[in-house]
């Protein structure tokens, strides 16, 4: 079961194939695309599946950029006791994915460059937090790791285990036991931005500088742009990188917004500098743009999207990054969107 689970997510897309939550998939049916309720040995399978590969990196055949991709909120592999002990059901739970953006970006691979993808749900783990960002007042114990619950993001409901998914409601019927946070932090955090850390320290030591886009997608608003890229407000990525990401969208008849209301989060924090060898831009594409968002499925503009978004990311990448020439970082310290 892990082997079929963790092919090429570029493999998915090209096939068009309809991803159904993977809850209900099981070695005897990885590819159903109807659920059946899980039975002891589907729930044994699924969690043993997510915590054996909590990721997928897809690869070039030869690295040619200096571009890593990441997609930290597009997994879909929910374990059943998780779902089975919720106030919410799949798809309400569901609806707190950036479904298929995973998809929408496997076109990086045949440009030349990886794409590391989550395979955890963000309602049941979320990388693009800081470690410590766990709220004490979830657990039915004392936690045994750093805890930083004045965090805003904690405080909202929407740490590194998040309380609320995000329209609000609560995720847990009960407290969690302390262990719990544990073994989500080991087994899959970590394990993650260590793979992701891996992943940009190849390329700098291929090419000297490394350039981290991470992937997410918003829900849809009247006043939403089609795309909003983010740097930070200039401190993540040298304002001329961020241009060139603008302009590539743009030039494919995107509307593009920079950094309101997504400015970036805890991965462009902890990987961009604007004035370093690494550099990280966030870059949130409108679900209503490829998604139906009711149903949690690909939207009849989807093979559209993802063509004009293959586009444009084959321009941002073709940039001559040594016309970036790094800046002073200015002297704010922002707190990560």
């Amino acid at each position: 079961m892990v082997n079929k689970h963790t092919k090429t997510l570029a493999a998915r897309a090209s096939t068009g194939s309809t991803c159904s939550m993977d809850i209900v998939e099981s070695s005897r049916s990885p590819k159903s695309a109807t659920p059946r309720p899980p039975g002891r040995d589907d729930a044994a399978d699924v969690l043993q599946a997510l915590y054996t590969a909590p990721f997928a990196i897809s690869r070039p055949a030869v690295q040619s950029l200096p571009f890593v991709f990441a997609s930290p909120h597009s997994g879909r592999l929910y374990p059943p006791g998780f779902v089975a002990h919720s106030r919410l059901n799949a798809l309400a739970l569901r609806r707190s994915e950036d479904a298929f953006v995973d998809e929408l970006f496997a076109c990086v691979t045949g440009l030349g460059a990886p794409l590391i993808a989550a395979r955890f749900p963000r309602a049941y783990l979320d990388v693009n937090r800081a470690a410590e960002e766990l709220d004490p007042a979830m657990f039915a114990g004392a936690l045994t790791r750093p805890a930083d619950p004045a965090s805003h993001r904690v405080v909202s409901g929407l740490g590194v285990i998040p309380r609320i998914v995000r329209d609000g409601a609560e995720i847990y019927r009960d407290r969690l036991e302390p262990s719990e946070a544990v073994r989500r932090l080991d087994g899959l955090y970590h394990p993650y931005h260590a793979a992701l850390q891996g992943l940009i320290a190849e390329t700098r030591a291929r090419f000297g500088y490394a350039v981290l886009i991470d992937c997410h997608s918003m829900p849809s608003a009247a006043a939403v742009p089609d795309m909003i890229v983010g740097d930070r407000y200039g401190v993540s990525a040298a304002p001329q990188l961020t241009l060139a990401a603008e302009r590539a969208l743009e030039m494919r008849a995107f509307t593009v917004g920079r950094n309101t209301p997504y400015a970036g989060g805890y991965t462009t924090h902890r990987y961009g500098r604007r004035a370093g060898a690494v550099q990280a831009l966030q870059i949130e594409i409108n679900r209503g743009l490829y998604l139906d968002e009711e149903r949690v499925a690909r939207g009849p503009r989807f093979a559209d999207v993802a063509a004009r978004l293959a586009d444009a990311m084959a321009a941002l990448t073709a940039a001559d990054l040594r016309q970036l020439m790094p800046l002073p970082a200015p002297p704010t310290d922002l707190a990560a969107e």
